[in-house]
């Protein structure tokens, strides 16, 4: 009796194994139909994955665009220093106090001091009014203090807040933080950013209808077909198997296609880049996507091709009805 449930067991997972292993076939076979019916028609193939990697290239670029503006902006959204002007007043070993002072705020990192003469004569060189200044009775520039936060502190909100801090010192007159710039600079690359969120909703869409209206143009092409395969009792799911599996293929060869035109644009913008940068003795490098970013793209191109192959094949497999003669 145990003999005969260990056998009438493992029958049973013998066959479900064997539905499993069967399903999976048809499906690879499937897949493979759907690719070699692609390679059928050649010039409709190759136009459609054109055309989508050229739609995917634009929102990608733009993505690394926003991506490397970002970089910038986090270089630039940082105060390399505030400025704290003394009270006229004040005398040098007073104001060399306040420095040691400074220089033990953990929000510090560096203190430089320039004494009311220092900055008269650097304002001599540079304003050209050297000779008129001499006719000055005293020196109306005071002595300042050059403060750089250290790395946590020299974001916007964070460097406001030491510099309101610094101001408290009896010896300063007042302090100064560009961060007006700061801020226009923010909004600017903020909306750059909805800006390409928008366009690239936009030409995914455009993925999408493509992707259907091709996948439409191929049901019905085989309309006559599908109509026999109704009639001998093929399932819904079964028929528009290899039209999913065309438009995943589609998605595939689409993202690879843009892929290589986002590494070919970014490595042309790059030389142009360098040519730049290299003026203004920087050393910023245009940043290319990332091997997690390529994957998202590649499976974003995927996901695009199969809704738009499922829109398709729901509604118009359906509509297809075998017509007894």
């Amino acid at each position: 009796m145990a003999a005969n449930d260990t056998r009438h067991n493992n029958s049973q997972h013998l066959n479900w194994t064997g539905r499993i292993t069967a399903r999976v076939l048809r499906h690879l076979q499937q897949a493979i139909g759907s690719l070699g019916d692609l390679w059928r028609t050649p010039f409709t193939s190759v136009m459609t994955v054109l055309v989508l990697g050229i739609s995917l290239t634009l929102p990608a670029t733009l993505h690394l665009f926003v991506k490397n503006t970002q970089t910038v902006t986090e270089q630039w959204n940082s105060a390399s220093e505030i400025t704290l002007f003394l009270q006229l007043s004040t005398s040098d070993k007073v104001a060399q106090n306040l420095v040691q002072r400074i220089q033990l705020y953990p929000e510090v990192a560096n203190v430089v001091y320039i004494s009311a003469e220092q900055a008269l004569t650097e304002f001599k060189v540079s304003s050209g009014f050297g000779q008129a200044l001499e006719y000055l009775d005293e020196n109306p520039l005071p002595a300042t203090l050059l403060v750089t936060p250290i790395k946590r502190f020299s974001q916007a909100q964070a460097a406001h807040e030491l510099l309101l801090k610094l101001e408290q010192e009896r010896a300063v007159d007042q302090g100064k933080l560009d961060l007006e710039w700061l801020t226009r600079l923010q909004a600017i690359a903020a909306l750059i950013e909805d800006v390409v969120i928008g366009i690239a909703i936009l030409l995914c869409l455009s993925v999408v209808l493509i992707i259907g209206n091709t996948i439409r143009l191929a049901i019905l092409n085989q309309k006559d077909a599908i109509a026999v395969m109704k009639l001998v009792g093929a399932t819904d799911d079964f028929i528009q198997r290899p039209f999913l599996y065309a438009g995943i293929w589609y998605g595939l060869l689409g993202g690879f296609v843009a892929s290589i035109c986002v590494a070919i644009l970014a490595s042309y913008i790059s030389g142009a880049l360098r040519q730049l940068t290299d003026l203004y003795q920087s050393q910023f490098v245009l940043s290319g996507l990332s091997f997690n970013e390529l994957a998202i793209l590649q499976l974003t191109a995927i996901g695009l091709g199969l809704l738009g192959s499922f829109i398709s094949v729901r509604q118009h497999i359906r509509a297809i009805e075998p017509t007894a003669d």
